[in-house]
């Protein structure tokens, strides 16, 4: 770490330029861009555009497709959510009855009930903070299960490549707006049999066990914007390094931060999709950024996360930068991580603090397990990033846990300890893994104690 700059190189790679192009409105003209001359370009009213993402072969990126749908499925946002499942039946009929005839020729089952939900049922609807969706979604059965080439994605080396896309999770597409979706998909191979990559299925099957307990997970996902000309941090001069001071944490001026417009963006496009975004915050050095997925109850924490990376990824391409969740992009610098926060009913309880901490007992015995599926390598990318040597991290061979430590393997927030219920973060994943792996085994062992 030689030849360290106390300041960020003025040029900041041209980081600003592309801002400053992405953003040169102008007011006398409603198209900014070439590309918004046709993406403003009205489309059939009666059809929508459908974006299929799926994980790769590498178990950490995603690819994705469209296909156009003859329907309009109804947003999340306006969908039923099997919330009318936590209603007696007899409340339901008497709602139904209650409404005019138009209003019950509109919403047949099972979409009878108002759209504007929250105005009828108040209290049922809170549920959506703390219920799953489920795993069934009723958008879903109308929408088709698409092929793909699974030898270019990664997934097979046979020349008879063809696999499949089924829809799992529907979301608003905040780059064509209007009616189109984007959808999360897992992978199948020719036989309907899961790919080596998709382990959402195994994170499902998991869920349902645990259904009861109301598993809530939030995850805190860092990342890197990187130039693409040379893979280095967006904003480091060319030569050297940035002064590691940690002035970047949290840090508001250009001599410290990078990339605030692009995180910005990023928010508002994933809250427009649907997502559960908490909040988001630069990190220790420039262009390092956080974001926080969450709540989120069960498969739906790995849904929403894998989709938020989609979206910062096509965010990226527009802005002419790179993102970066490897965990260890600049060597001897600071590293990425995908701390997860989780909770049950039970930790959530009186008196969950026992709850926790027996919850911390089973991770301690199961620590080397774990760290084997928190990253898309067995271990070997946490490798590089658990150190314990940089004062940033806990050790990869070792289980700590402590209140209040951000320098040991699962911490239990002060807050926490105080009220003596709530939650506990796992602070070992790292930056790309699966979260559907994660909450897999987060579930596992705390829950089930398999």
């Amino acid at each position: 770490m030689d030849n360290t700059i106390v300041v960020i190189d003025h040029r900041r790679n041209d980081f600003e330029k592309r801002v400053r192009i992405a953003n040169d409105n102008n007011d006398n003209n409603p198209v900014h861009s070439p590309m918004d001359k046709y993406l403003t370009l009205p489309t059939p009213k009666d059809k929508c555009v459908a974006t299929y993402v799926w994980i790769d072969g590498t178990g950490e990126y995603l690819r994705s497709k469209e296909t156009t749908l003859n329907h309009i499925p109804i947003k999340p946002k306006d969908k039923f959510e099997h919330i009318m499942d936590k209603i007696e039946e007899k409340i339901r009929q008497e709602t139904f009855e209650s409404m005019s005839y138009s209003q019950q020729n509109k919403y047949l089952p099972p979409y009878y009930c108002p759209r504007n939900l929250e105005n009828t049922y108040k209290i049922e609807c809170k549920l959506r903070r703390t219920r799953n969706r489920d795993s069934f979604d009723e958008n879903l059965k109308d929408l088709p299960i698409l092929s793909f080439d699974g030898k270019a994605s990664g997934l097979t080396k046979r020349n008879s490549s063809d696999m499949y896309l089924i829809p799992r999770a529907i979301y608003g597409d905040p780059f064509k707006r209007g009616n189109n979706i984007l959808v999360m998909c897992d992978t199948y191979t020719h036989r309907m049999e899961p790919t080596r990559t998709n382990h959402r299925y195994k994170c499902a099957a998991t869920y349902n066990k645990c259904r009861e307990h109301e598993p809530w997970f939030g995850v805190e996902q860092e990342f890197y914007i990187l130039n693409p000309t040379d893979s280095r941090p967006a904003g480091w001069p060319k030569c050297g390094f940035p002064r590691l001071s940690h002035q970047s944490y949290c840090g508001l001026g250009a001599n410290k931060v990078v990339g605030r417009e692009l995180v910005e963006a990023h928010y508002r496009c994933c809250l427009h999709a649907g997502i559960p975004m908490w909040g988001t915050n630069p990190e220790l050095v420039p262009s390092q950024w956080e974001y926080q997925v969450g709540p989120s109850v069960g498969i739906d924490a790995g849904d929403d996360v894998w989709m938020s990376r989609y979206i910062l990824n096509i965010l990226g391409e527009k802005f002419g930068v790179v993102i970066s969740f490897d965990p260890k992009p600049v060597a001897n610098w600071v590293s990425s991580g995908a701390h997860i926060n989780f909770s049950t009913l039970a930790t959530r309880g009186v008196n969950g603090i026992s709850a926790i901490q027996r919850g911390i007992k089973r991770l301690a015995a199961f620590h080397e397990r774990h760290i084997q599926v928190y990253d898309p390598r067995g271990g070997l990318d946490n490798k590089k990033r658990l150190t314990a040597d940089t004062g940033l991290t806990s050790a990869i061979d070792k289980f700590t846990a402590g209140i209040a430590d951000r320098l040991v393997s699962v911490r239990i927030p002060r807050m926490v300890a105080e009220d003596k219920c709530g939650f506990l973060e796992d602070r070992r994943p790292a930056s790309n893994s699966d979260p559907y792996r994660v909450i897999n085994a987060l579930m596992s062992t705390v829950i089930l104690n398999e």
